[in-house]
């Protein structure tokens, strides 16, 4: 039976790049590998086929030699199912290593050696007024550190890791996987090529024990919730005299029953009674730097809103930006708890009122009226 092309085996064009034919290489050995596809015949035959279509492709001569005298040109080299002599580029060898690793686990992997710690996350909490000013709290902060009895080793004072009998110290062993001979991570030292066979008696060989730091954060005035501070090699400590990993200190600011942010700029509701608000007069209101006097105007309506500049936040220390402003919505009260010679002034004044006095009512009406009107119509 003819061998089909293996432009069309990988589903690739003779113009395709050699990532291209990677990619296509190691979607179908992921695919068809034997080992997910037990008992299977037409996988690992599909398999094998792909794995020959790559090995010639993914190296430059022997698809130079494809490209112009087709299989009789590699037969005895790529045509044999087998993986020896990939070539000078060692393509080939490369993406096929990639594809065993994500079907076996990481079999291949690098001898385990120093590794960097994990990094921590801490989320802080804080009122509007330290968000806003800054502050420098202390926080407590559980995590690994290094095991001061071993050093870090895992070994008990005095002794030292030996070499894993079963790798010979390399962190790898030879192992079968159908038609492969391969290497896989060492079971018994786990890719580190050494064992522990007195451990440590605090850390019980792990190098690192359980501690809580307490740290000192410095918040710099404007954060605002979702801002992260990092510090750098405060998170847990790294094994085999791998460095530390850094700590993320995440800020939320807790609501405020006065103020509301957004951005640099603040916003508040102010009460304001009805008299203040048809003849005007002052008002004090609350700013993060104490009160400040507001002036009204004669005929405010409620929802007006007054803007005092520079009385917001001071972002530019953690974003773009310089202050903010603060907005201050005037909400009109309607009084009560009336006695009866407040009752009789008010319904006095409404014998004296006329529909000029009330723009906002008579506006409102007349809409009303015009949408009344259109559904007779």
């Amino acid at each position: 039976m003819a061998k089909r092309d293996y432009y069309e085996v990988l589903g690739v064009q003779k113009s395709s790049s050699e990532q291209d034919i990677k990619k296509a290489y190691r979607r179908l050995a992921m695919k068809f590998h034997p080992d997910r596809n037990p008992d299977d015949a037409e996988a690992e035959k599909r398999f094998k086929e792909a794995s020959e279509a790559a090995e010639v492709l993914l190296d430059q001569e022997k698809k130079q030699a494809y490209d112009q005298f087709g299989h009789a040109a590699v037969d005895g080299s790529g045509g044999s199912g087998g993986f020896g002599g990939f070539g000078s580029s060692g393509s080939f060898s490369s993406v096929f290593e990639d594809v065993f690793g994500d079907i076996f686990g990481g079999a291949g992997a690098q001898r385990g050696g120093a590794s960097r710690g994990s990094d921590l996350r801490y989320v802080l909490t804080l009122d509007l007024e330290e968000a806003v000013k800054g502050c420098n709290p202390n926080i407590k902060i559980p995590t690994l550190v290094q095991c001061n009895d071993c050093k870090g080793s895992g070994a008990k004072k005095g002794t030292a890791p030996i070499d894993c009998v079963q790798c010979g110290g390399v962190g790898q062993i030879s192992a079968r996987q159908g038609i492969f001979s391969i290497q896989q991570t060492c079971p018994r030292c786990r890719g580190q090529g050494k064992v522990i066979s007195d451990p440590c008696g605090k850390c019980r060989g792990q190098g690192r024990v359980e501690e809580q730091k307490t740290l000192s954060v410095k918040i710099p005035p404007g954060v605002d919730s979702g801002d992260r501070v990092r510090l750098s090699s405060q998170g847990e400590a790294g094994t085999n005299g791998g460095p530390s990993g850094d700590l993320y200190v995440q800020v939320e600011v807790r609501e405020h029953n006065i103020f509301a942010r957004q951005g640099e700029h603040l916003y508040c509701d102010v009460p304001l009674n009805f008299v203040d608000a048809a003849l005007g007069g002052e008002l004090e209101v609350p700013t993060l730097n104490g009160r400040v006097t507001l002036k009204i105007p004669p005929e405010t309506q409620t929802g007006k809103q007054f803007r005092l500049r520079g009385k917001g936040v001071n972002v530019s220390q953690v974003r773009s930006g310089g202050i903010g402003d603060l907005y201050c919505r005037v909400i009109i009260e309607t009084p009560v708890s009336l006695n009866e010679k407040q009752k009789d002034l008010l319904r006095e004044f409404s014998k004296h009122g006329s529909e000029k006095q009330r723009p906002q009512e008579a506006g409102w009406f007349d809409k009303v009226k015009g949408f009344v009107d259109t559904l007779r119509d």
